[in-house]
């Protein structure tokens, strides 16, 4: 005879039977989230109902876990962005609307642990839907563990990256993948955590692998080589004023600091952050950036197609929880400590850390800027001008030489517009026709001027060159390779645009690879005197700059038949400030001067007349030159 309580516990046992059979709602994760989940206090800054317009980055991310044709999620992100909350909703997901047993892996057993008390078991509890499907606690016999929750039609099994028996074991449907570049290298003796969680997963042709991490050393980043894989997406945010969309970096947004002693201790204050469009140069407040349209571009949109994977890549600088001000703030009061600083990158730019080895990282660098007294500083005998060209704009810098190779960055900028736009042109006559002063009054003009004639506008670069022949403004074409010299004579080049000849004009060809060696070892002097670079404490001089300064490395390739070649850095695409230096110390290695003769006239000098260097005399020779060089000589 069935009692009423046999009757009830049957009851209860069908109703989950069936609640297990139950299809799935059509539901993304976003569309769940924002119906059934509740952020808890105790992990949350924001408690109460999930909003995805609060973290509209992370939409993508989360509904493609319920795109049929994704396997695979690759999140590499920054502290403070939510990433977490991925990671959450998805397993909120899972157990409501889609179950089947998840391999939750982080760094160690502990984290594990950790999570699951702080960030597992609070959602379940505000989570009405969640709490009803999953165990309680305090049951001695219910299947809910720290490192075990047990729901209808699955398992959630939490473990750390070194538990080969938890990773070896049973099939897995869903694996997800904690601070991926924190996990041990082995699981024991077994091998590779994630491949072996991933053989789990033979067996279900719905399953599924989501993987999360900041990001950590350069080439020693298991989620870099992950991201590679997939659809290399970036979060990049529309222009209020050009409406392009660019992803934002450190590089692009500038500051106002201020440096006091307080306690005997180094503090700063910052003020006017702005941001600088890459692609129109305007400026923009934090506020008006972050109010902006955005969107996931990809890199790779193949991989979607090809193996189901897509990758995304996000910094702390469209966080709604992170300003740009203290983000900032611990990048100045990490300068000096390369481990700070890595952590800095790591964790709030999002960014890969890379050992330069006996090359001091930019920061380092930048962190070495120094207050000029005046536009030149003491010791600067000559200057140059190097100019690089793209399609929408000069970049130029222009560098003061002194004795035995020290240099001086005295001016850093960038011209918008065509290079065959002659108002560009009148710009850039504003900076080599401007006399730069030392503090006594005295005045030097800019000797030599390097243009890249190198893109699409090489004619146009030549014609408005030979305009300027009479300020030594050049057009010059770079060769790399070994074995090429840095500076050789110029030679007389055509001018051709539109299908006319207009005449010809003096070209440089400069081994550029000779240059970025000299320009790399000079950056590693210490010391103030030979070959050390000085920089202005100016946001001209800001960390865009050092970015692009530092762009590129020599590696070596033995399958190439001149095996050493330099590189673009990964992260580093814009390498016009290196271009624009290397230009104007070709400049300066071309020039036939006496620097001693220099030195002299600057030291005698008494009014405010602007000192040209004394160029020497052409040597007579006993033959009529009939060379180009000779003529160029005379035409100075």
């Amino acid at each position: 005879m069935t009692t009423k309580s046999d009757a009830k516990r049957l009851n209860a046992a069908i109703a989950k039977a069936i609640a297990a059979m139950k299809p799935p709602e059509n539901l993304t994760v976003t569309e769940w989230a924002d119906k059934k989940r509740r952020l808890s206090p105790e992990s949350s800054a924001e408690p109460g109902p999930w909003r995805t317009y609060r973290t509209p980055y992370l939409k993508e991310p989360m509904d493609a876990f319920t795109d049929p044709k994704v396997k695979r999620i690759v999140m590499v992100a920054a502290s403070q962005v939510g990433k977490s909350e991925l990671l959450n909703n998805i397993i909120g997901y899972i157990i409501d609307e889609d179950p089947g047993s998840i391999l939750f892996i982080h760094p160690t057993t502990i984290d594990a642990k950790d999570y699951s008390k702080l960030r597992i078991a609070p959602m379940i509890r505000d989570c009405p839907s969640l709490r009803k499907k999953v165990a309680e606690p305090k049951s001695r016999d219910s299947g809910n563990t720290i490192l075990q929750k047990t729901y209808p039609g699955g398992i959630l099994t939490l473990c750390g990256s070194t538990e080969a028996h938890s990773l070896a074991s049973k099939p897995i449907r869903y694996i997800l993948g904690d601070e991926r570049d924190r996990w041990a290298t082995s699981a024991g003796n077994e091998g590779d955590p994630w491949e072996l969680a991933r053989a789990r997963q033979i067996t279900f042709y719905n399953a599924k692998a989501v993987e999360v991490s900041t990001p950590t050393i350069k080439n020693a980043s298991n989620i870099e080589a992950a991201y590679a894989t997939g659809t290399m997406e970036r979060w990049c945010v529309a222009c209020p004023h050009c409406g392009e969309y660019n992803n934002i970096t450190f590089s692009d947004i500038r500051y106002d600091y201020e440096e006091k002693i307080v306690a005997g201790k180094k503090t700063y204050s910052v003020s006017n952050i702005r941001y600088i469009c890459p692609s129109c140069g305007a400026i923009s407040t934090e506020k008006q950036v972050k109010s902006q349209p955005a969107k996931w571009i990809a890199e790779n949109p193949d991989a979607y197609h090809l193996n189901g994977c897509r990758s995304f890549w996000l910094n702390a600088f469209v966080s709604p929880w992170a300003s740009w001000q203290s983000t900032i703030l611990e990048y100045l009061n990490a300068l000096g400590s390369s481990k700070k600083l890595q952590v800095v990158y790591n964790t709030r730019f999002g960014e890969l850390w890379e050992d330069r080895g006996d090359l001091e990282d930019e920061d380092s660098i930048m962190a070495r800027r120094e207050q000029y007294e005046a536009e030149l500083p003491d010791g600067v005998l000559v200057l140059t001008c190097g100019v690089d060209t793209q399609d929408d704009r000069l970049e130029f810098e222009v560098i003061g030489f002194g004795h035995f190779g020290e240099s001086w960055g005295i001016k850093k900028g960038i011209i918008m517009g065509r290079p065959d736009n002659p108002d560009v042109w009148k710009q850039l006559d504003d900076i080599i026709d401007k006399v730069y002063y030392f503090k006594n009054g005295v005045g030097l003009r800019i000797s030599m001027t390097f243009v890249d004639e190198g893109g699409h506008f090489t004619q146009e670069v030549r014609y408005h060159c030979r305009e300027r022949l009479s300020k030594k403004v050049f057009a010059v074409k770079g060769r790399g390779g070994d074995g090429i010299p840095y500076t050789s004579p110029p030679k007389k080049q055509k001018i051709i645009i539109k299908g006319k000849t207009l005449g010809t004009c003096w070209q440089y060809t400069i081994g550029v690879d000779a240059g970025k060696q000299i320009i790399m070892d000079n950056l590693k002097v210490q010391t103030p005197g030979p070959k050390y670079c000085h920089f202005p404490k100016r946001d001209d001089y800001g960390p865009a700059y050092f970015k692009g300064l530092l762009s590129e490395r020599l590696v070596y390739k033995p399958e190439r038949k001149n095996p050493w070649v330099w590189e673009k850095i990964p992260g580093h695409e814009r390498n016009e400030a290196l271009d624009c230096r290397n230009y104007a110390l070709a400049a300066f290695k071309a020039l036939p001067i006496d620097l001693d003769a220099i030195d002299k006239r600057i030291k005698e000098a008494k009014d405010n007349k602007p000192i040209s260097e004394p160029r020497k005399q052409p040597v007579k020779q006993k033959k009529k030159p009939s060379s180009a060089v000779n003529k160029f000589f005379n035409d100075w």
